[in-house]
């Protein structure tokens, strides 16, 4: 082993998971490890001959975490692609994925499992990821690290049925567009540069690979290098391109992708809204897993009450914990318009063991204004008012925990939105059993998509201006 060697390469080579948002640049402060008595980040502490790792500190958030596999669908016949046998769906998150076992004869889901995707242990983004799959031997660690997941979980899957991987006759694919690109191992450094033309569009069938199944694996449509298959999914479920009212389908997660559809008339964007609505990047983030802060709210005597996931002590704050701290400071005034904490303090204290400080704040000030800055664009370049919109979509794992009130209070969504939310969960799960059981679907999205307009943020003329007017609160 080279002399360079950290403890976190070293666990790597050894197959154990340890968690580095950053990549090991030693900025985010996860990877902490107990080496020789002392508590240590792993990317920073170099192996020796006397080094001794006794005790991984963690809070085991990967075995508690709360993970939608659900999500809104309609009613439609069954077409599959292979009438008999089973068919595996798998919703890539950047962050999670949910792989589901379908029985292709009755359309029912016969077992469903939820895990944290390993890519994880080397980027926590999208953006990290494209940069980490350029590095020698980067894309082959990713690709290998979520197949390796992926056959673990299909094994235990056919194990409890009694079947074997080899009688899936048919398998889809739903995520973003890199998150396609790693899955099918193809290069996708062209999505971190200008023009973005991904390397694949969906649409087609790629060979399983490495995957053990006995057929062929369907990627769904893509609509662009920052809008991917996941949307091209949760449009399908949620009949977005037939809404029959001015619609707005919101995917919140580090990348948020919007559509919106006026009169069959479909447009998209994507922003960078970061890893903030994850719990990450935050003094005291962490996923939405046992001990995180989930809810808060403040009473009318300036008492507050939370909600803790799994009950219990909090240790963390998970995302949706995160928005509704910051969106109930902003309510009762302790923070500014600005985002300053109005009696000039740098920390809010929970408990003896959680906080939220100003550059928590902060976070949250882009990520929100990352998604209003997209709504904002949509509604100038389709000529609509706030109020013409009829229905707002909220889908996605992170979605599902927050309140509408926290989003409005936020600004991350216009006040004229209020009572207009719904919450539609993993559309990108149930889009993909669409595709999976209905085939009829497949030529019908790859049409749809090819109507939709693309609008690209960073080319348009207001983005700036946009940009600035949403970070207020």
């Amino acid at each position: 082993m080279p002399d360079d060697t950290t403890v976190l390469d070293a666990a790597r080579i050894g197959g154990i998971y340890l968690e580095s948002p950053c990549n090991g640049n030693g900025t985010c402060g996860k990877c902490l490890v107990e080496a020789n008595a002392q508590t240590v980040l792993a990317c920073k502490t170099k192996i020796t001959q006397n080094t001794q790792i006794k005790t991984i500190v963690s809070r085991s958030e990967n075995l508690t975490m709360q993970i939608i596999s659900g999500g809104f669908s309609f009613d439609y016949p069954l077409k599959p692609l292979y009438p008999d046998g089973y068919g595996l769906i798998v919703d890539i998150g950047t962050t999670t994925l949910v792989v589901s076992l379908i029985n292709l004869a009755t359309g029912s889901a016969e077992c469903t499992e939820s895990l944290l995707n390993p890519q994880t242990q080397y980027a926590q983004d999208v953006l990290s990821r494209i940069h980490f799959a350029g590095e020698e031997g980067g894309l082959r660690k990713m690709y290998d690290a979520l197949i390796s997941a992926l056959n673990e979980t299909i094994v235990q899957m056919t194990s409890k049925l009694g079947i074997k991987p080899e009688d899936i006759k048919d398998a889809v694919y739903s995520g973003n567009t890199t998150m396609l690109h790693l899955a099918a191992i193809k290069d996708p450094s062209p999505l971190g540069k200008y023009p973005y033309i991904p390397a694949l569009t969906g649409g087609e069938y790629i060979e399983p690979g490495q995957l053990k199944i006995g057929g062929r694996v369907y990627l769904p449509p893509i609509i662009s290098a920052y809008v991917g298959a996941d949307v091209t999914s949760g449009i399908l479920a949620s009949g977005l391109a037939d809404a029959p009212q001015a619609t707005l389908f919101i995917d919140v997660g580090t990348n948020g992708e919007l559509v919106l559809a006026k009169d069959r008339k479909l447009i998209a964007t994507s922003t960078a809204a970061g890893p903030a609505f994850e719990g990450m990047n935050i003094s005291q983030g962490k996923r939405a897993s046992n001990g995180a802060i989930e809810s808060f709210h403040f009473n009318e005597d300036s008492t507050y009450e939370y909600g803790v996931i799994g009950g219990g002590e909090a240790d963390g704050i998970c995302g949706s914990g995160l928005l509704d701290i910051v969106a109930e400071l902003a309510r009762t005034g302790r923070i500014t318009k600005t985002g300053r904490f109005a009696d000039k303090s740098r920390i809010f204290q929970i408990t003896e063991n959680t906080a939220i400080t100003q550059d928590d704040i902060r976070q949250v000030q882009l990520a929100k204004g990352a998604i209003r800055t997209g709504i904002d664009a949509m509604l100038q370049r389709l000529g609509l008012a706030a109020n013409d919109i009829e229905r707002v979509e909220i889908a996605g794992s992170f979605g599902y925990h927050i309140s509408e009130r926290s989003l409005l209070d936020l600004k991350m969504l216009p006040e004229e939105f209020t009572g207009k939310v719904h919450f539609v969960g993993n559309t990108s799960h149930s889009g993909a059993a669409a595709f999976l059981l209905n085939t009829d679907f497949r030529t019908k999205m790859e049409s749809t998509v090819e109507e939709i307009e693309k609008l690209e943020l960073s080319n348009d003329d207001n983005f700036q201006k946009l940009f600035v007017a949403s970070l207020g609160f």
